[in-house]
């Protein structure tokens, strides 16, 4: 890892086809400077991306990067961290990408708390399909295939990770760079599985969780009394309903990571005779 490295060095020469105003963008910076702050340099770090809007950021960030289908950006990440410890490993994903289909590997990548960071852009619709509602639309939003809203509640996705066992669950928005940053590089500091699920709005087809809806709405946890290591206060803050929260949720100072428990710590891609003693037992685990 390089201390002088910095976030423009994880800049790849591929210009974003983004929409002009996309959150994603905002969403791809921080996670850059997260990346640079924490040490980190694109020689040693792998972005796995799923479909979607947000599958595109493994071109557009220069480091290992792999563009993988429809909801597998997890079990990618996993097997890359676990094949090879030393690398930062970052996934990202959308809204739909991760809590549609992807929402299986989801609860057991929480659950398995593999040390990696989870980032998802979550604009609340399915942006590169012109426009359907996702899993964390709102119940009366109206779009061109439900057109009196999907009448069914959203996904909470944050909840979701606290059933399921999550060690560090974290919310920021795309618009606010510097606190955006500081809480993606918390999520890669922490030792597990760290979530961060990002406002990240889509000027194109949802018109109602807008910027400025998320500059009125949003409560900043940092200006609350609110302790983090707390899990029943993190409990009542994700289940209230007419907040959206920004900052660290929960965090488990205590999490031991997937790795640490299993004793991997080798790099197998450097083991020129096969897999490392009871690699095969943790491919029966997981599959």
């Amino acid at each position: 890892m390089s201390s002088d490295v910095r976030f423009t060095d994880f800049k790849s020469d591929v210009q974003p086809t983004w929409c002009p105003g996309c959150g994603d963008f905002g969403t791809m910076n921080g996670m850059m400077k997260a990346l640079a702050n924490t040490g980190n340099d694109p020689d040693n770090t792998f972005v796995v991306a799923g479909i979607g809007c947000s599958g595109k950021i493994g071109t557009y960030m220069r480091s290992y990067a792999l563009h993988g289908v429809h909801g597998r950006a997890l079990p990618v990440g996993t097997g890359v961290k676990l094949a090879n410890p030393d690398l930062e490993v970052m996934v990202a994903g959308g809204d739909g990408d991760g809590y549609s289909i992807g929402a299986g590997h989801f609860v057991h990548a929480v659950r398995r708390n593999v040390d990696m960071t989870y980032v998802v852009m979550d604009n609340r619709i399915y942006g590169l399909t012109k426009g359907q509602a996702s899993p964390t639309s709102r119940s009366d939003f109206e779009t061109s295939t439900t057109p009196e809203g999907p009448s069914q509640p959203p996904v909470n996705p944050l909840a979701l990770a606290l059933a399921s066992g999550a060690t560090f669950i974290a919310q920021s928005f795309s618009s606010d760079s510097q606190r955006h940053t500081e809480i993606v590089q918390q999520a890669i500091e922490h030792d597990g599985f760290g979530f961060v699920n990002v406002f990240s709005p889509c000027v194109t087809f949802n018109d109602v969780d807008t910027y400025n809806y998320f500059r009125d709405a949003i409560v900043d946890l940092d200006e609350t009394n609110h302790s983090p290591n707390d899990r029943e206060s993190a409990k009542d803050k994700i289940l209230e309903a007419d907040k959206e929260y920004m900052g660290v949720i929960y965090q488990d100072d205590e999490s031991v990571p997937y790795s640490e428990r299993h004793g991997i710590d080798s790099n197998m891609s450097e083991i020129p005779d096969g897999a490392p003693e009871g690699a095969m037992d943790l491919v029966r685990e997981f599959y």
